[in-house]
């Protein structure tokens, strides 16, 4: 499961339909309708979140509109909770720790459009605080 941090406007198409199919099983985790991943570490952060639920559920609005720019039919009523969501913090360590992931994993399967990406940008749920890459994040 990976929950990028990152604007889902730089992902390509692969890693755009991961995010949402990997963020709905998230949300039906959070939701507590599976008892699979329930410790998965990508989840950490919107566990400890006030409204769990909520926050996916901006998280995946933020993918749909994404997805709806491109032309993709993405179904915004399997989202629980569309937002909005009290904004979360991701560190610029973090970011950083992602977007080498992420141009890594484009540069083989979608060179064109790492061509497009310039520089990494959050996703609009987060805000940027100076800091290292997260404790749960498994390098």
């Amino acid at each position: 499961m990976r929950l990028w941090s990152l604007h889902p406007g730089l992902l390509d198409r692969q890693g755009l339909i991961a995010c949402w199919r990997e963020a709905l099983l998230a949300q039906a985790v959070l939701a507590g309708r599976t008892s699979g991943y329930t410790r998965h570490p990508q989840l950490q952060r919107f566990q400890e979140q006030p409204d769990p639920v909520a926050s996916i559920g901006a998280y995946l609005s933020g993918i749909a509109a994404v997805a709806e720019v491109r032309g993709y039919r993405f179904d915004r009523s399997r989202i629980d909770a569309p937002g909005p969501a009290q904004r979360m913090t991701v560190s610029d360590g973090q970011l950083a720790f992602e977007w080498r992931h992420l141009r890594a994993k484009m540069a083989a399967r979608s060179p064109e459009r790492l061509r497009l990406a310039r520089h990494p940008v959050p996703h609009p749920l987060f805000e940027v605080e100076r800091g290292p890459v997260a404790e749960w994040e498994r390098p």
